[in-house]
């Protein structure tokens, strides 16, 4: 049987990375609205095809984000595996600050099983590599225990503290500021 090369930008040995598409919005959007209780009030990830397009086409076109799919390797979709969970880079400077802002969210069935850990370290290593960033911050309300053990899992560094950095769910909320740089995620 001839092999099928993957459509992953990066693999692990349970989850590979890829950007989103337009023919994602069923599955991405059945996903978030089984997700809701798990998100709220921490995300919002869209669950109607209209906001899914109306997102998507943000990191699709927009050249200052990024946006990655966590897919689960060999469990269902035209890709090989389910989606587990989004990794997006907002907020992408060139030139001297070679920057970007991530946001994530993992879906419920996937939730506590370490593949948003794997797809995140992915995302890590791609961005410093192909897309040859130099820094990541992460911004996370100080509440949200598991987006902060994912950030420290993934090498990342609590910086500072942001009062009323973001409005969320109808609020300005507080934000804990976790970055990386391409030097501190090479010596671990």
């Amino acid at each position: 049987m001839p092999h099928t090369p993957s459509r992953h930008l990066a693999e692990g040995p349970r989850v590979g990375i890829r950007p989103f598409t337009y023919a994602d919005a069923a599955e991405f959007t059945a996903r978030a609205r089984e997700s809701k209780d798990l998100h709220h009030p921490w995300l919002f990830p869209p669950d109607s095809p209209q906001a899914y397009d109306a997102y998507a086409s943000r990191l699709i076109e927009d050249p200052t984000k990024a946006g990655f799919l966590v897919c689960e390797k060999g469990t269902g979709d035209r890709d090989g595996g389910a989606i587990a969970g989004f990794v997006n880079i907002n907020n992408i400077v060139h030139g001297g600050f070679l920057s970007g802002a991530l946001g994530y969210g993992a879906f419920a069935h996937a939730a506590g099983r370490g593949l948003m850990r794997e797809g995140l370290g992915l995302v890590v290593r791609h961005a410093f590599g192909p897309m040859r960033l130099h820094r990541l911050e992460i911004n996370v309300q100080p509440g949200n225990a598991a987006s902060i053990a994912l950030a420290r899992a993934a090498g990342f560094h609590l910086e500072g503290f942001s009062p009323r950095m973001l409005h969320v769910d109808g609020a300005w909320r507080d934000h804990q500021r976790w970055a990386i740089t391409a030097e501190t995620a090479t010596s671990g």
